[in-house]
């Protein structure tokens, strides 16, 4: 399950930063931020389909390619304001992704209906970041309040997954961990929507990676819950 960590607290010098921009850097900034993020995707995309054929491979060198992602990931926060520097680690990050959930997909694929399933939570992760996208737009609550308790609940599951990974093996603690991460990552979608929008992120490669990482959670979530639930359906 891809988790990860980030940087919710903000304030000082970045808040005042944010409150003084004006409307047309903000819409200039998001209209960025969503640009990168669609580009991310196809990277994602990308390193999905050239790892669906590699995955046995990338299965059995599992532990150093997280690595290498959470390494590239890290390494992206100190190269954010490097112009240039910060796309080519960014896209080769979101083509890690693509190849770290290669063998989830292929598995999934290789289940009976596994097609429908890849495509129906796909379908699903886009219907909820559309529609947590929109109630975030329009919605007059703030949520940009929230990140204790999110990070709270980020490391609750993190624990819970590695328990259940290595110690425990419950089939059934595997949904219950995939369920609160559908919820975690939709509340998220409203809570980083919110921050982009608001101008609380300083770069647009932040928000795009922010973005990135709750359809990517998302799915991977949606996507053992369909495998589990509609994996023998034809």
């Amino acid at each position: 399950m891809g988790l990860y960590d980030r940087d919710y607290a903000r304030g000082g010098a970045q808040a005042y930063k944010a409150a003084h921009r004006s409307d047309s850097q903000i819409v200039s900034f998001v209209k960025e931020t969503y640009k990168l993020f669609a580009a991310s995707m196809l990277a994602g995309a990308v390193g999905a389909y050239v790892g669906i054929p590699l995955a046995a491979s990338i299965q059995g060198a599992f532990l150093p390619l997280i690595i290498l992602e959470f390494a590239l990931l890290f390494g992206l926060f100190f190269v954010k304001n490097k112009p240039g520097i910060n796309l080519i680690v960014m896209f080769a990050f979101t083509f890690m992704t693509g190849i770290t959930t290669a063998p989830l997909l292929a598995y999934t694929l290789n289940m009976p209906g596994g097609a429908a399933v890849v495509g129906n939570a796909f379908a699903m992760t886009s219907v909820i970041f559309g529609g947590m996208s929109f109630f975030a737009i329009k919605t007059t609550k703030d949520f940009t309040g929230f990140g204790k308790p999110l990070m709270i609940a980020l490391i609750v599951i993190v624990v819970g997954s590695l328990l259940n990974a290595f110690l425990l093996h419950s089939p059934m603690l595997m949904i219950g961990i995939s369920a609160a991460v559908v919820v975690l990552f939709t509340i998220m979608i409203v809570f980083d929507t919110q921050n982009i929008i608001r101008g609380a992120y300083s770069t647009p490669v932040e928000g795009a990676i922010a973005l990135y990482l709750d359809f990517l959670n998302l799915f991977i979530a949606l996507l053992q819950l369909f495998g589990i639930f509609g994996g023998s359906e034809e």
